[in-house]
């Protein structure tokens, strides 16, 4: 049942795409374009913004859009459209394809999509100059269902395997996923969470792999890949709220005395002025935003660097085409090098938000044990 339900939701987004690209197609077709109130630019501006800009380049590809680009050919671009849901005050729900938008250049319904400025990538109405309420099917969104449905596929086969053939040699995905269960399940989760660390196991286990997969995904440069979805901070946040919510949830008592009575702290620095329990109770914060940075940063960093050695073939070629070729056999072999180090940092930011996060459970679980009481 489990398997009908994944390929549906996988045939229902193909529908999407098949829509949508038909949608891009005739929009390129037609001969007289909406009125564009976004675009008014004179001819010199035109040119100006043509000129290569590193830091748009590198800051367009990793933040989130309303549809996926694919590539381009001069002021061609490919790229597969994404439904489009608005909500505004004055005219209520619209659902579209954002190739309506022909890449900010026409408006739709009274909207217009920002091309520049501050406002870059985000959705206005013409009339009013309001922001509606944007709950639209951007890239990352996109990106992160095709990455459920992929995770899906692959676990759902395996625990069937398991459960019908609990005692048979592991085989096919089985074979490549019951070691890195066993292994984080050995050797991370069970000793930093101790004897109850079951309970715990479905999290954790589902936080790495969605992680990790994700954080591979985005390496490969066409779709369904090349989206940043990890190195967005709102969607770490929302890991590490997570993180959060079930350590303090699952907290004893325990972990409680020791935030605002930590043992072996003298007296001086809990009273009068309780520093050690402020210190601690900030500490209850701080870990998951701890998470939340650490995830983001060293995805986007990987990235961003990914991005700058390609930038610097474009930067060099407006001074002579012969050192542009120089530059770029050293951009291409330091890109294959950082790649290699991406796919490491891939399962390494995986690993480390899943053990952080079993660590932060055996803290708060942890039952006060009395050594050394006859000493």
């Amino acid at each position: 049942m489990y398997s009908k339900i994944c390929k549906l939701l996988l045939i229902t987004f193909m529908l999407f795409t098949v829509h949508g690209s038909y949608n891009f197609m005739v929009a390129s077709e037609e001969t007289q374009p909406e009125h564009n109130a976004g675009t008014h630019q004179d001819d010199a501006s035109a040119a100006k913004a043509e000129e290569f800009n590193p830091g748009d380049f590198m800051f367009d590809h990793i933040k989130d859009a309303h549809e996926w680009h694919i590539l381009s050919f001069g002021h061609t671009h490919v790229s597969i459209p994404l439904p489009v849901i608005l909500y505004s005050k004055n005219s209520g729900l619209h659902i579209f394809m954002s190739s309506k938008f022909k890449h900010g250049h026409a408006t739709y319904k009274g909207f217009r999509l920002e091309t520049a400025g501050d406002n870059k990538g985000k959705i206005f109405e013409v009339e009013k100059g309001t922001k509606p309420i944007d709950i639209s099917i951007t890239k990352n969104v996109a990106a992160m269902f095709l990455s459920i449905v992929l995770i899906f596929f692959i676990f759902l086969p395996v625990g069937k395997q398991y459960r019908y053939k609990p005692l048979s040699a592991p085989s096919g995905l089985q074979s490549f996923v019951e070691p890195i269960i066993v292994f984080l399940r050995d050797e991370v989760i069970e000793p930093a969470i101790g004897p109850k660390y079951e309970r715990f196991m479905p999290y954790l286990l589902s936080v790495f792999f969605f992680i990790w997969i994700n954080n591979m995904l985005g390496l490969i440069p066409l779709p369904p890949g090349g989206a940043n979805l990890t190195g967005n901070i709102a969607v770490t946040m929302v890991l590490a709220l997570f993180t959060f919510v079930i350590t303090n949830v699952s907290a004893n008592g325990n972990y409680w005395k020791h935030i605002f009575n930590t043992p072996g702290v003298p007296l001086w620095l809990k009273l009068p002025i309780p520093l050690m329990p402020f210190v601690e109770f900030l500490g209850v914060f701080t870990k998951p935003l701890v998470l939340m940075i650490r995830l983001f940063a060293n995805i986007t960093a990987g990235h961003i660097i990914v991005l700058g050695f390609i930038s610097l073939i474009y930067i060099f070629s407006e001074m002579s085409t012969g050192l542009a070729y120089g530059v770029s056999l050293v951009s291409i072999a330091f890109n294959v090098f950082i790649t290699i180090i991406e796919l490491l940092v891939a399962f390494i930011q995986a690993f480390v938000f899943t053990f952080l996060s079993a660590i932060y459970f055996g803290l708060a679980v942890e039952e006060h044990h009395k050594e050394h009481e006859h000493a």
